[in-house]
């Protein structure tokens, strides 16, 4: 008499359950970082590339995407480019209860386990202790699982558990460029606080957070020749401010600076800034040098260059910032603060395809 040993379908499938505790990876990026400009939009980045490369280089199909935050308390609204990624976002109202992202997320793991046979991978965007017992009930039940995580924020119980080999570095799915602008940063606030420690050390005044402001636009206005290129989004203000040796010098609100100017080329790049331009002269009104808040704007984007992606449209205006033509400042509001856009009427191209003859 043959037997023979019945496969289970869930071992031989394509399709993976994504479950990102984006809350957690929002402020590890903030503060692991030092508060770099918009983490949120590094937090995409990461969901985009996990989704790419999970099918890319595994075939994974990724049917199921969850994302866990208390979305009404991050700024910038991360929810609209998740929804295009095709990432269900479950809001978690923000409780003393530090753990409900994380009893939600694996409620939705086991519901996903018990109606849907045919995913045989769960990848969970989340390292914490407490996710071991569901990650062990998912490997009991023949599906594989996947960890995805910032090495600082993974528990070293739960990679011993799950092995090496199922554990996926958050760092290594960034861009190299978005990775090298995100340590940049950091290092650049390390020395910041070693400095103000040596002057506290030595009984010097410490500058103030104007003063510091002024010191790097200054740095930044007198090396015109120094390479911006590789800057990514969020790099305002990452560069180091120069040691001081004595008493500091009192520095009035510094005036509003730009990046240095580079002239702007790419077609979307000049069609994106002749929109920003209009927005501009429609709002403009008596005020000279209007605020353009950005989110409105890139709703409005969308009818412009609807061929691009939402990230894409999101990057153009980093690099109209970059090439000196804009500038990004955040302003507190309620429920949660939001940018705005201050265009510099001085940059040439903006001088070339603005609509007043006034400016």
């Amino acid at each position: 008499m043959t037997t023979s040993l019945a496969v289970s379908p869930a071992a031989t499938s394509p399709y993976a359950a994504v479950f990102i505790d984006f809350e957690n990876v929002y402020y590890f990026l903030k503060n692991h970082y030092l508060d770099p400009q918009d983490p949120h939009d590094y937090a995409l980045d990461l969901v985009r590339a996990l989704r790419d490369t999970l099918k890319r280089e595994q075939g994974l199909d990724s049917l199921v995407l969850y994302a866990y935050a208390d979305f009404d308390k991050l700024p910038s609204g991360p929810q609209g480019p998740l929804y295009l990624m095709g990432v269900d976002t479950r809001n978690v109202l923000g409780t003393d209860h530090k753990n409900a992202a994380d009893m939600q997320l694996c409620i939705d793991a086991l519901e996903v386990l018990y109606t849907r046979p045919d995913i045989g991978t769960f990848v969970l965007v989340a390292g914490d202790r407490d996710y071991i017992p569901v990650l062990q009930h998912l490997r009991r039940q023949a599906r594989q699982v996947k960890v995805v995580g910032f090495r600082e924020s993974v528990s070293g119980d739960l990679l011993l558990m799950l092995g090496q080999e199922h554990y996926i570095d958050a760092r290594q799915l960034l861009p190299a460029e978005r990775l090298q602008a995100l340590e940049d940063h950091r290092a650049a606030r390390l020395k910041q606080g070693s400095d103000i420690r040596r002057l506290r050390e030595q009984g010097l005044p410490v500058p103030s957070a104007a003063a510091r402001q002024a010191a790097r636009d200054a740095a930044t206005q007198t090396a015109p020749t120094e390479d911006t290129a590789a800057l990514a989004p969020g790099d305002e203000g990452a560069r180091p401010y120069p040691r001081l040796t004595g008493a500091p010098e009192q520095v009035q609100e510094p005036a509003p600076t730009f990046a240095p100017i580079q002239r702007i080329t790419r077609s979307d790049e000049r069609r994106c800034l002749e929109f920003l331009l209009e927005q501009g002269q429609r709002y403009a009104g008596n005020l000279g040098t209007p605020e353009i808040w950005a989110s409105p704007f890139l709703r409005r984007l969308t009818d412009v260059l609807p061929e691009l992606p939402d990230w894409e449209r999101r990057q153009l205006l980093s690099h109209l910032r970059d090439a000196g033509a804009l500038r990004l400042e955040k302003r507190e509001g309620e429920p949660h603060a939001f940018s705005v856009i201050i265009i510099n009427y001085q940059h040439p191209d903006v001088q070339e395809l603005n609509p007043s003859e006034e400016k």
